[in-house]
């Protein structure tokens, strides 16, 4: 079974819009990713100014792939040594979990 992995992002108000047009605006590297399988952002919507940053991988190996090629390029210093600009979120947590049951729709 696949892996999801749930990046948790801390994003003040003032920085919301900020957030999501960077996600809105990103080169969509992560959708040729070997391996991947879905992406959702997730805004709160009461109780907590987290961010959920959705992903889901056919395994492990996968997600570490992409992590160590385009995410860690797509993260660094602009071109020409352009600083890279403020993060939006204010701190993140990784969660990680084991697809161990699934459902989709039931089509007539």
């Amino acid at each position: 079974m696949s892996i999801v992995k749930i990046n948790v992002l801390n994003v003040p108000a003032e920085q919301r819009e900020v957030l999501e047009k960077r996600f809105a605006s990103r080169a969509g590297a992560v959708e040729g990713s070997d391996g991947f399988e879905w992406f959702e952002l997730l805004r709160p919507l009461e109780g907590t100014d987290d961010y959920l940053v959705y992903t889901r991988w056919r395994d492990e190996e996968s997600f570490q792939a992409w992590m160590e090629g385009p995410m860690k390029q797509a993260h660094q210093g602009g071109e020409g040594g352009s600083e890279r600009p403020k993060p939006a979120a204010s701190g993140s947590t990784l969660w990680s979990f084991e697809v161990v049951q699934q459902a989709s729709p039931k089509t007539d």
